[in-house]
C-alpha cells in the first residue's frame, strides 16, 4: 500500500523548496531507484548529473528565466500550449487533462479568455507578465539546493532506430522511478523545461554541464525538501485531474470504452 500510495500521489512541486541540501544518502538512494528501471537488453542507458555547486545552480536558473520570459514575451508559449490551457473548474472537470489556471494576479483575471489573442498579449506585456514569468521561474530554480540533469548514451540512444525509442522509454522509467520516491523522502520534484524550447540556452547548459560528445543531454530537474505551508508563484496551475477509465481505457479492441472505475 506504501507503494500504491506513493504512485497515487505523486506530484509535481510549482513552488520553492527549503534551503538546505538534500542529503547524500537521499541522492544516493534516488539513484538507486532509477538504476532499478526496466532497460532493453539490461542497456541502462541513463546516466544523470546530481548539481549542487550554486555558481552552476544560478547559471541554469538565469538560462530558466531569460528563456520563459523570452517564450511568454513573443507568444510563443501559448502558441505551442494552448490545447492544453483550462480556465474554469468546469471545463476541468470535463476534460480532466491539462492545467488549470487557478491562481493569477487579480489585473489578469478578467482577460483570461483573450490571452491567446494579440490583444492578450499586447495586454501582457504591458503588465510585465513574462518579465513576472521568468523572475519566478529563475528564482524557483536558483532557490532549489539540488538539480538533476538527465542524459542518454549516444551507443543505445539512436533517434530513428528502434534502440532509440528504446532509451527514452528506459529513461522516462528511471525519471518515473524518481519522481514516485521523492515524497516519501520529504521532497518534490520539478521539469526545468523552458531551457529546451531556446537551442541555444540548452546549448549554453550542456556546455555547463561539461556534456561530452557521446551524451545526449535529455532533461533538467529541480529537487529538494518541501516547505511546510506551500507558497504559490504569483501566476500559477493545477494540474491533478485524471481522465476516467472510460477515456483512455478499452476493452478488447479499441472500439468499447471501458466501464466503470
Amino acid at each position: 500500500m506504501e507503494l500504491l500510495d506513493g504512485i497515487l500521489g505523486r506530484r509535481t512541486t510549482n513552488g520553492p523548496f527549503r534551503p538546505e541540501a538534500v542529503s547524500r544518502e537521499h541522492q544516493h538512494l534516488l539513484m538507486r531507484v532509477a538504476a532499478a528501471a526496466p532497460s532493453h537488453f539490461n542497456s541502462q542507458p541513463w546516466r544523470f548529473v546530481l548539481i549542487e555547486h550554486r555558481p552552476t545552480i544560478e547559471a541554469i536558473a538565469e538560462h530558466a528565466g531569460q528563456s520563459m520570459q523570452e517564450l511568454i514575451g513573443r507568444g510563443l508559449f501559448f502558441e505551442r500550449y494552448r490545447r492544453y490551457f483550462r480556465f474554469s473548474q468546469t471545463e476541468m472537470d470535463e476534460r480532466r487533462d491539462g492545467i488549470y489556471i487557478d491562481h493569477l494576479p487579480g489585473p489578469l483575471r478578467p482577460f483570461t479568455r483573450q490571452i491567446f489573442s494579440d490583444a492578450g498579449l499586447k495586454l501582457m506585456r504591458q503588465l510585465g507578465v513574462p518579465a513576472r514569468l521568468g523572475e519566478d521561474n529563475r528564482q524557483l530554480v536558483a532557490g532549489s539546493p539540488l538539480l538533476l540533469a538527465a542524459l542518454l548514451d549516444k551507443e543505445e540512444y539512436r533517434p530513428g532506430e528502434l534502440s532509440g525509442f528504446y532509451s527514452v522509454f528506459g529513461l522516462g522509467g528511471a525519471v518515473v522511478n524518481i519522481w514516485n520516491t521523492v515524497g516519501s523522502l520529504g521532497m518534490g520534484i520539478q521539469f526545468v523545461s523552458t531551457p529546451m524550447e531556446t537551442p541555444e540556452r540548452w546549448q549554453a547548459i550542456r556546455a555547463l554541464l561539461h556534456v561530452p560528445d557521446e551524451l545526449e543531454l535529455m532533461a533538467v530537474y529541480r529537487l529538494g525538501y518541501l516547505e511546510s505551508g506551500e507558497k504559490r508563484p504569483s501566476i500559477d496551475w493545477s494540474s491533478r485531474h485524471r481522465k476516467r477509465l472510460g477515456q483512455y481505457v478499452f476493452r478488447e479492441d479499441c472500439r468499447q470504452p471501458e466501464t466503470g472505475g
